[in-house]
């Protein structure tokens, strides 16, 4: 199971990677509605840096966040599913863009269990992100992790829909 989810996020990664960027066009003067600073699919132009007041950094990280910045686990469970995979090469590309660039991995979990086991599950649920962005290059001194286990939910209940809510990474930047 573990090699699997290490054959994914490396291929995932390498798809990614290999993946041909589409050439940026200018648009078309019979659309009214584009304009020069107009950008799609999250590429940003030097237009997008002047037009809207950011720096090359913030649009990068505006980049990176907009793909999400929370990863979502089953109960009991510390593996990145793979609906999630894109959000952790969308945060190591990001991360490899700039080796003074970090980001804090906090892990969560419901309030099922011990506080104890509560605090390692968030862990572990913090190291898989770590490996994952890791395998994707990212530098060991650009992560940290901690673990909140069940003290800093998402969101407050006591049914599934708030338990799946709470059992989580947050990536967080701004260290």
């Amino acid at each position: 199971m573990r090699a699997q989810q290490i054959l994914l996020i490396v291929l995932s990664g390498l798809a990614l990677a290999g993946c041909p960027k589409r050439p940026q066009t200018l648009p078309d003067a019979s659309t009214p509605e584009e304009s020069v600073g107009a950008t799609t699919g999250g590429v940003y132009g030097e237009d997008d840096v002047s037009s809207r007041g950011l720096s090359a950094e913030q649009l990068a990280l505006e980049e990176a966040t907009s793909a999400g910045t929370v990863v979502y686990f089953d109960y009991d469970r510390a593996e990145i599913k793979p609906e999630y995979v894109p959000i952790v090469a969308a945060h190591a590309k990001f991360l490899n863009g700039d080796a003074n660039r970090r980001v804090r991995l906090e892990g969560h979990s419901d309030e099922r269990g011990s506080r104890e086991y509560n605090i390692g599950l968030g862990e572990r649920r913090a190291q898989a992100v770590r490996r994952a962005l890791m395998l994707q290059g990212v530098g060991d001194a650009q992560i940290t992790t901690v673990s909140y286990g069940e003290e800093r939910p998402a969101v407050q209940g006591s049914d599934e829909s708030a338990y799946s809510k709470n059992r989580r990474v947050e990536l967080v930047y701004g260290l």
